[in-house]
């Protein structure tokens, strides 16, 4: 995993500490965009491994980044993680019915969020 290259897009700086810390513990570099503006522009910069992207963002959302990597031919198939603290069944559901191969509530449970990150990107 440390060959891997995570963008975190994450506009909260303690959601942003917890998720690239959980990252580094193993040994994931990890990339941060404090908005879906930077994301993109981001992703445009470096082959990214995946992305984990939190849904409520000012401006251009996660819904709206997910949609921008996925009709992108040089990033169509990165594989991407949503966060929310805004937690439902009905938004999980939504998510992965709108392309995110993972969802996670908040707060992030370290050990699991890792594991599917493995699984997802297929390590």
């Amino acid at each position: 995993m440390s060959n891997w290259c995570v963008l975190v897009v994450e506009d909260d700086p303690d959601g942003q500490e917890v998720v690239t810390r959980m990252l580094r513990h193993h040994g994931i570099p990890a990339v941060m965009a404090d908005s879906g503006e930077m994301a993109l522009s981001r992703l445009n910069d470096t082959q990214y491994t995946a992305a984990v992207i939190d849904l409520a963002l000012p401006g251009i959302d996660g819904w709206m980044v997910l949609n921008a990597i996925r009709r992108n031919p040089n990033t169509a198939n990165l594989p991407c993680v949503a966060v929310t603290a805004f937690h439902s069944a009905e938004v999980a559901v939504k998510a992965i019915e709108a392309g995110f191969n993972a969802y996670f509530p908040k707060p992030l449970d370290a050990t699991s969020f890792v594991r599917e990150l493995q699984r997802v990107v297929g390590s």
